[in-house]
């Protein structure tokens, strides 16, 4: 696929989106693309860690391709809002963490990208923002709803309202971001978060992830019963089972996500 790239490295998909000449903004074509690829994702059990990045060395994405938005009519621009929803709330659905590797300009519907993934990190030059105010439109891919629930609705209001941008030492301070790393760094870095991930229980990792992102949206009493939902799933499971087996002959586990 031209506008999205995807390669699967072990247990690692790769995914970039490949418009570095258009800052990677997100065209129809490059959001179906893009949809397909999570698609594939959701279903394929050899995956347990998924890294997004940006071609090039400008952008992460600077949001949506405002020169094709110019010549669309308003069910056209329906359509586009609604792609670019469901492909990013695909993403944050995904039973595998994903990581956000943020490469340069992370504007509009580029940072609601990376805000629907499980974890961010930056280079030093990257700049954030929901800068759709600026454009007389407002965040349309869950911006102005995953915002608020990562750094409390006053400061993701005033950074919505006045458009504003931050630099990556101020998204880390805001806890937008995980950690920063140098450009050369970056992809390692992911690469290093996603290792100390993937030397655990695969079923375990994603049923902690179920936990952790629908039990936030509840209140606690709710939130205890989604975890004692998601801990049942893992009761069964043969990686359960080994663990305790290593465990008790002192060598480390080799779990195979069943």
């Amino acid at each position: 696929m031209g506008n999205v790239k995807y390669y699967q490295e072990n247990n690692l998909a790769y995914i970039t989106i490949n418009r570095p000449d258009a800052l990677n903004c997100f065209d129809y074509e490059t959001l179906k693309n893009l949809r397909d690829v999570i698609e594939d994702i959701h279903i394929n059990k050899d995956v347990r860690v998924v890294i997004i990045t940006g071609a090039g060395e400008k952008a992460f994405s600077a949001g949506a391709d405002l020169k094709e938005r110019k010549h669309l009519n308003e069910t056209e621009v329906k359509r586009n809002v609604k792609a670019i929803r469901d492909v990013f709330s695909a993403i944050e659905a995904l039973p595998q963490p994903t990581i956000a590797a943020i490469n340069g300009y992370a504007l509009g519907g580029g940072f609601e990208l990376a805000l629907a993934c499980d974890f961010r990190l930056a280079v030093p030059e990257a700049k954030m923002g929901l800068t759709e105010v600026s454009w007389a439109i407002i965040p349309g891919a869950g911006g102005t709803q995953r915002l608020p629930r990562l750094i409390g609705p006053s400061k993701a209001m005033e950074l919505i309202l006045t458009a504003k941008r931050v630099n990556a030492d101020e998204a880390l301070s805001l806890g937008i971001l995980n950690s920063i790393a140098n450009k050369e760094e970056l992809i390692p870095q992911c690469e290093v978060l996603a290792s100390a991930i993937t030397i655990n229980g695969p079923i375990a990792v994603q049923q902690a992830k179920y936990a952790i992102r629908h039990g936030m949206e509840v209140d606690l009493q709710t939130g205890l019963a989604i975890e004692a939902k998601a801990y049942e799933v893992i009761i069964p499971t043969k990686d359960r089972i080994e663990a305790l087996e290593a465990f008790s002959e002192k060598r480390e586990p080799a779990f195979k996500g069943e």
